[in-house]
């Protein structure tokens, strides 16, 4: 009979989990990134999609944390309206360790949203600085990242680990200077 998993083992196991699915986006980002490199303005200091409101599931902060943990301890986030891990240049203080949704930011997107009658609906966008090229409605389906598939598999881990709450986590908050200065709870 095996003993129930610890909170420190499910957490490190979660790690290697979120860290395998980066690399796995990573490898089937890189031929739509090769494809688009002429249109592609994403370049170290670019970070017009580098949001300060940007939330992460719980998992994906262990990841940061584990890689990050002096920068969270004694670093200062970057100043408000950007990102929390941009530095003086508008650089990414964590590209390595950085979440899944910036691994696909930039690239022409897709998804489904369902109308009235709950037809779905494809619908595609790309940054404006990547903007210029072919039209986005003429690319085949395959020249773009879907927007979907990855996110469900983070929430089903997600929620498989939290008990189905789906924790979500800002950046910002990673960042102990950050929760130095939080409100007090009203009691």
């Amino acid at each position: 009979m095996s003993t129930p998993a610890t909170r420190a083992e499910l957490s490190r196991e979660a790690i290697h989990w979120v860290e395998r699915m980066h690399s796995m986006v990573d490898a089937l980002v890189e031929p739509i990134a090769a494809a688009h490199a002429t249109r592609l303005q994403c370049r170290s200091g670019c970070n017009g999609c580098c949001s300060d409101a940007l939330s992460v599931f719980e998992i994906e902060a262990q990841v940061i944390e584990r890689h990050h943990a002096e920068l969270l301890a004694t670093g200062t986030p970057n100043t408000q309206g950007g990102c929390a891990f941009l530095d003086e240049q508008g650089g990414c203080r964590i590209y390595e360790s950085r979440p899944y949704v910036c691994r696909t930011q930039g690239l022409p997107l897709r998804w489904l949203e369902l109308d009235e009658r709950d037809t779905p609906t494809e619908l595609r966008d790309i940054c404006p600085l990547n903007a210029e090229g072919p039209a986005l409605d003429t690319l085949p389906a395959a020249a773009c990242w879907t927007i979907g598939p990855i996110e469900e598999r983070l929430a089903a881990r997600q929620s498989a680990l939290d008990g189905g709450a789906g924790a979500r986590v800002r950046l910002r908050g990673l960042f102990a200077a950050s929760r130095r200065h939080l409100p007090l709870a009203q009691g």
